[in-house]
Order: structure tokens, then sequence, then C-alpha cells
């Protein structure tokens, strides 16, 4: 994972659940990572799989990723390509979620209000950054262990890489 991420803003509201992001109806039928990101934000955004590049950046209002527990809500995002979600506030089950499985995602309120679809962001992860058109935006970085795991690519890679060095 970069430590600066340049990407284009996928703009989103309050509430997105994880049955928006990765529909239910998939969640056992459908095991490739490359194949859920076929039917990411499918009801939501019809165009976002067709559309979506690597690097883009998911920036959302208040809760994003309630709902279940579900994984493929961020295996969705990440194998669609996905590098970074900014949300007012996440659901905490999402987030954990979205870390181990090596997502970048900043809770930055102040920044969503400002940001429209297409709006290229810079992010910087470890000095805790985000530069919209003229304005940074500012976050507490992060932790050198989070940034190890998502460099990792997520916690079990992480975890292996550290068994490896015993």
């Amino acid at each position: 994972m970069e430590d600066i991420i340049k990407g284009r803003v996928w703009k989103l509201g309050d509430n997105v659940n994880t049955d928006v992001i990765f529909p239910g109806k998939y969640t056992y039928t459908i095991n490739d990572p490359s194949e859920m990101a076929k039917h990411a934000l499918e009801d939501l955004v019809p165009e976002f799989s067709s559309q979506v590049r690597a690097g883009d950046v998911i920036v959302a209002g208040r809760n994003f990723g309630c709902g279940s527990s579900r994984e493929q809500a961020v295996i969705c995002l990440k194998a669609a390509g996905i590098a970074v979600i900014i949300a007012k506030s996440f659901a905490r089950i999402y987030f954990r979620n979205a870390i181990n499985q090596g997502l970048a995602i900043i809770q930055l309120p102040e920044l969503v209000e400002h940001v429209e679809q297409g709006d290229e962001l810079i992010v910087n992860l470890r000095e805790g950054y985000v530069l919209h058109k003229d304005t940074r935006y500012s976050f507490q970085p992060l932790p050198p262990q989070i940034m190890q795991i998502l460099n990792a690519g997520g916690l079990i890679n992480y975890v292996r890489q550290k068994m490896g060095s015993y």
C-alpha cells in the first residue's frame, strides 16, 4: 500500500450498509474477489464496477458500513480498486474489517461536505492529511502498527510475515 494515494472520488451518502456495498444475495455464491468487485455497490451506483479505477477513493457520510459484519463488503471494494475510504463516521465492525483486509479507512467529517463526485484527492496516510483543490484537511496519522497491517495487505498477511520472521 502506498503512503500517498491520488484518486478520484466516488461520493456516497449516510448509512451505506453492507448489503448495499455487497448485495447479500451473493454472500454464499461468490468467493472470488475479482467477481465480488463486479457486484460492488451495484444497487446504489450501477455504473460503479464498470467505471471504478485502481486508486479511486470513496467519500461518504455517517455510519458507513453499518449492517452485518460481512467481510465481503470490504473485499469487493478493495478488489474493485478502491484505495481508501473517507467518511464522517464508520460502523465499528466495518472499520476493523477494513484494517483486517488491508483497506485504508479514515474518519474525516470536515472534508466530506466539500467534496463532489469525480473530484481528485491526494491522501497522505503517514503524515495525516488530505489535499482537495487548494485545501488541506488533517487527520490523526495512522499508527505504525496499522500501517504495517495495511502494507502487508491485511492482518492475515501481516501475521504470516511476523511468524515467518521467528
